[in-house]
């Protein structure tokens, strides 16, 4: 599948560095045919010490060798970096773009026709190779682009397709929900403290009991549902607890969190 391709990767930060260290630990591409690409200088020359990535400032000549143009960038940086790589791009050429909030109508817009354009809503846990990532095809990319970005994003985590029109859910969803799950696990530790752990066994045991129930929702084949059920018996310490938390609204106040958080990327999308 990449065999062969050079990937440009424009927009060294830690999300385009992740993705360029999973493409080689994977062995899906070897350093060689990946280069980077960043404003800072500084940054680059981190790139290229520590991770041994070929690292470039030039937009423009990085669009042109690359079979595959990661996007890496803020979205307001989005606009004046497509007018700058668009006489670059060909049809042959396979666009992703990760920049929150920009669609692939807006990209193909400014892009030459019939440019194979795909959007990807990753998350940070990436960065520890477990990130959830949504990948979207614009109207020309193929099942083939498809097959080959959702290999990028399988490789630091888990991906899976969706519909463009779906993507502000998916930020509200996968893509804000890090924090959601990092604010339980801050009042899990407090809440350690003050039956009198320490902070430092507090933090362990919280934050390994949530990748526990994470893994075990992802590796058995009961609803989550059912297995809250299983370590939940009637009368005990499981019941007095969940008690507490359905009285406080948990569950309203989590649906109402990812629906804040994907009419914020609505606003956002059309400019608010």
């Amino acid at each position: 599948m990449f065999k062969g391709k050079k990937i440009a990767i424009i927009g060294g930060g830690k999300m385009g560095s992740i993705i360029a260290q999973a493409l080689t630990k994977k062995k899906l591409s070897p350093k060689k045919n990946i280069g980077i690409t960043d404003i800072d200088q500084g940054r680059l020359d981190f790139i290229s010490s520590t991770m041994r990535f070929p690292v470039s400032g030039d937009n423009k000549k990085a669009a042109k060798n690359a079979a595959v143009i990661i996007l890496a960038i803020k979205p307001q940086n989005m606009r004046e970096t497509l007018n700058e790589i668009a006489p670059f791009i060909s049809k042959s050429k396979v666009i992703i773009s990760i920049a929150a909030g920009i669609t692939t109508s807006l990209i193909e817009s400014i892009l030459p026709e019939k440019s194979r354009v795909l959007r990807v809503m990753p998350n940070t846990p990436a960065l520890a190779g477990e990130g959830a990532a949504a990948v979207a095809k614009g109207k020309y990319a193929t099942n083939a682009d498809l097959k080959l970005t959702r290999a990028i994003f399988d490789a630091v985590g888990l991906s899976v397709e969706v519909e463009e029109i779906f993507m502000d859910a998916v930020t509200g969803l996968s893509g804000s929900g890090p924090a959601y799950f990092f604010m339980i696990i801050e009042a899990l530790i407090e809440a350690g403290q003050k039956v009198g752990l320490s902070r430092d066994l507090a933090a362990k045991l919280s934050m390994q009991t949530m990748l526990g129930a994470a893994k075990l929702c992802l590796q058995s084949d009961k609803e989550p549902a059912q297995l809250r059920e299983m370590v939940t018996s009637p009368g005990g310490t499981t019941a007095a607890g969940l008690k507490v938390l359905q009285e406080g609204k948990i569950r309203e106040t989590f649906i109402a969190a990812v629906e804040a958080a994907t009419a914020r990327a609505r606003q956002l999308a059309s400019g608010q």
